[in-house]
């Protein structure tokens, strides 16, 4: 077996987009689009290009995004002058929420063998990590 931070983040992220996918497929929502619609609700009103720059998306990934996403009532896009804003509409909402519960329901699971310190540690530690990506110069967008 691997012993390697990589080899770990592929299999959390095989199954958290295995464990997402399912509970978001009642809603109808793919695990491609919980991004999207959390960054929305967490920012009503936003752009399409502010929401393409935050989340890192390629412009033509992000346009079939939204538009898949407003023609099946998730968002609602508004032209307001020369921009599109983006708020959720009424399903998009219960999606969020349901969204940010995943997230919660599947750190405790996965972290059930670990103590509350330890969990905290965890977090510390990735946390960590994930500050010292970002500000590494292959990282920057």
């Amino acid at each position: 077996m691997f012993q390697t931070f990589a080899y770990y983040a592929t299999v959390f992220h095989r199954s958290f987009a295995a464990y997402t996918s399912a509970r978001l497929q009642a809603l109808g929502l793919s695990f491609g689009s919980l991004f999207p619609v959390i960054y929305v609700g967490k920012h009503p009103g936003c752009t399409q290009a502010e929401l393409t720059a935050a989340l890192g998306l390629d412009w033509g990934y992000s346009q079939r995004s939204v538009t898949r996403l407003v023609e099946e009532g998730f968002l609602l896009r508004e032209k307001a002058g020369r921009a599109y804003h983006l708020d959720l509409s009424e399903k998009g909402r219960e999606a969020f929420a349901v969204s940010h519960q995943v997230f919660a329901d599947w750190d405790r699971e996965t972290l059930a063998a670990l103590d509350d310190a330890e969990r905290e540690q965890l977090l510390f530690l990735l946390a960590k990590v994930t500050r010292k990506e970002e500000t590494s110069p292959c990282m920057t967008r």
